[in-house]
């Protein structure tokens, strides 16, 4: 019975000191996310801004199918979610965004334009032109929405359409994180 409780105690102190162990990690892990958040304001950081050339002029599109645009000149990418080469935000931490684009129609006799703002694949708003007597108009949209994490937001040029654009930087594409949930 003694050796019993000899082997229980040894258990015991063994246990107490990985518990130990593991108060101290866990203390030390607490102190580096702290200071992780004091650099970055406690509050992850993500934002980015694109136009739709990266120089020169012309019409994007059309295209037989819905597409998304590939915003290439990019002004910013904080947290580097947005891609340029498939034009797709990916959220990287969940919570509300703002996201905001602008469109400017071709410079055809007949304005033909239409492009959709996307959510995994789903239509959040629209801007649009597709007839009138003048040839240049622009508009813009925006919303506030939450995301989780790998969620995708995207501008989305509808099939058969087209925009125009050159170094003014007419169509752009932008978002950022309001706060994290």
């Amino acid at each position: 019975m003694s050796q019993n409780l000899g082997a229980v105690g040894e258990k015991i102190t063994n246990l107490v000191e990985k518990i130990q162990l593991l108060e101290a990690k866990l203390q030390n892990t607490e102190k580096e996310v702290l200071e992780l958040r004091s650099l970055t304001g406690g509050t992850p950081q993500v934002a980015f801004s694109a136009a739709l050339r990266e120089s020169g002029s012309g019409d994007t599109g059309p295209f037989t199918t819905a597409t998304p645009l590939q915003y290439k000149r990019v002004f910013s990418n904080a947290g580097s979610n947005y891609n340029s080469a498939t034009g797709i935000f990916t959220a990287t931490v969940k919570g509300m965004y703002f996201f905001r684009f602008s469109m400017f129609n071709n410079l055809s006799q007949s304005p033909n334009s239409v492009v959709s703002l996307m959510k995994n694949g789903q239509r959040l708003t629209s801007v649009w032109d597709t007839s009138g007597t003048d040839a240049n108009d622009m508009g813009s949209n925006a919303v506030v929405i939450p995301l989780n994490l790998g969620d995708s937001v995207y501008v989305e040029l509808q099939p058969n359409r087209i925009v125009y654009d050159d170094g003014m930087n007419y169509n752009t594409f932008s978002g950022f994180l309001l706060f994290a949930m």
